[in-house]
């Protein structure tokens, strides 16, 4: 009992997921112990899945809070295409949103910590060198510009892409970004 008041303190002074979601995890995570306990080592299995499913969701919406509102004149609609856990991703959490103005529309994506992220980190980690694209900064953020998809990686472990309209239209929205914060995402 003082485990589950310890968590749910630290879990709500984080400001990381809304009380009911962690009393989801630990209900789960209690739940699998007595499975464990009682021999079913599925319904554990399950359990802990669950577990894992409900933390990647409280990832991802933290994950959405660095979506940025839109500039003026521009509509945002955050993706309501789940972006947690995919497996074809190797796992890792995502967020996405759509922005508009009248014709115009362009997706901005984050991801972090899979294997897409893992695969890239190399390449995006020293853009200078890449020899297809240009190079070109969001603040202090370098960005791969390729045929007006833009992508950056952040912290070594989490890819920004803006895709869909020109550079100067997506530009005022990844400049909303907090990088500097989006780095600390998850630690």
């Amino acid at each position: 009992m003082a485990f589950f008041c310890r968590v749910s303190i630290v879990l709500l002074l984080a400001g990381t997921a809304p009380a009911a979601m962690a009393d989801g995890v630990l209900d789960a995570i209690d739940a699998a112990r007595s499975a464990y306990q009682g021999g079913d080592m599925q319904q554990t299995l399950e359990e802990l899945s669950n577990a894992q499913q409900l933390v990647r969701e409280m990832n991802t919406a933290g994950l959405s809070a660095f979506l940025p509102g839109p500039p003026s004149g521009w509509t945002r609609a955050l993706s309501n295409e789940s972006m947690t856990g995919r497996s074809i991703f190797g796992g890792g959490v995502g967020a996405s949103a759509v922005y508009s103005s009248g014709d115009a529309q362009f997706g901005v994506t984050l991801m972090a910590d899979n294997a897409v992220v893992q695969a890239l980190a190399g390449l995006l980690g020293d853009i200078d060198s890449v020899s297809v694209g240009d190079k070109i900064m969001i603040g202090t953020q370098p960005f791969l510009e390729q045929s007006g998809e833009l992508t950056g990686l952040v912290d070594g472990r989490i890819i920004v892409q803006a895709v869909g309209a020109s550079v100067e239209a997506m530009r005022p929205v990844l400049e909303r970004i907090d990088f500097a914060g989006l780095a600390q995402f998850g630690r």
